[in-house]
């Protein structure tokens, strides 16, 4: 299975006090890089919604908002009754002490302005609360997981598009083997005679000998053989029941090895016009690659 590293989910869920709203939005990334944004009451549930994205999400450039809006228009402020009175208590007391006459309503004003009257009646989040959080989150990575999947479905396509090509273009190299060996022995016979090499004592069956040694060191069988097995092997590990991305990287490593390997052996332009066909479908796949998780 192929999963791409970019998708995108949404999901909403509501309470009676408030709606909860998460986007998740991820590109490709070599590591997992995770930005958050999230309301003041939920920050001290940061490191479980990462411990959560990366589970479910893995690797990539992760965006994750949420939002939540509140359902009434409730005040989230609201005043320390006890606190207030305290604080009148104390300051007619000071006033009485001193002998100063000052009315209740500027002692009430004052007692208004001292530190802490003022009390956060939701600055903390409930269990309850954070659960209805938790499976919003869970069902927009997963939403986003399934957009990734779907991308997958056509990279897979171009990937096999790809391969396919590279196989095809390597079988059509067959025709100008023997002709390269041909012209290979041609062109030694050809460079023998010109230097007046044969007008001397030559050697013919040293010649053969010799002749049969370099064309056993420009042979391309071998790097024909692990080209198709790399091949298959790409093909085959598409179809993993996880998305391995970086494997298909290193697949594809060999499978430019070999194609270099036979490019540089065959001295052969038809086959050289080949192999640069062939690293052509290579690099449309490596570029994509890089999209892959």
């Amino acid at each position: 299975m192929i999963k791409s590293m970019t998708g995108f989910g949404s999901c909403s869920s509501k309470d009676n006090k408030q709606n909860y709203t998460v986007d998740i939005k991820t590109t490709n990334a070599k590591q997992f890089d995770f930005n958050l944004k999230i309301p003041s009451e939920f920050k001290d549930r940061e490191n479980e919604i990462r411990k959560i994205a990366n589970l479910l999400l893995e690797r990539g450039k992760i965006e994750c908002t949420i939002c939540i809006q509140k359902n009434t228009t409730t005040n989230s402020h609201c005043i320390n009754h006890t606190l207030v009175k305290a604080y009148f208590k104390e300051l007619k007391q000071i006033a009485t002490d001193v002998s100063i006459s000052i009315p209740d309503v500027e002692i009430l004003s004052i007692a208004m302005k001292m530190p802490d009257i003022m009390e956060v009646t939701d600055g903390q989040t409930s269990d309850e609360e954070w659960l209805i959080l938790k499976n919003t989150i869970e069902e927009a990575c997963r939403l986003t997981n399934l957009c990734r999947e779907n991308e997958g479905k056509t990279l897979a396509s171009d990937f096999n598009l790809h391969i396919t090509n590279i196989l095809s273009y390597l079988n059509e190299i067959e025709p100008y083997e023997s002709e390269r060996i041909n012209a290979i022995k041609t062109r030694l016979q050809k460079a023998l005679k010109e230097h007046g090499i044969q007008n001397t004592d030559f050697d013919a069956n040293r010649f053969e000998q010799e002749l049969i040694f370099y064309i056993e060191k420009i042979d391309f069988t071998e790097e024909k053989v692990r080209l198709v097995k790399h091949c298959d092997y790409f093909m085959q590990t598409m179809k993993d029941d996880t998305s391995n991305g970086k494997k298909l990287s290193f697949i594809s490593q060999e499978i430019g090895r070999e194609i270099n390997t036979l490019g540089s052996k065959s001295l052969e332009v038809n086959i050289q016009q080949k192999v640069v066909q062939m690293k052509d479908e290579l690099e449309k796949i490596k570029e994509q690659l890089a999209n892959i998780l």
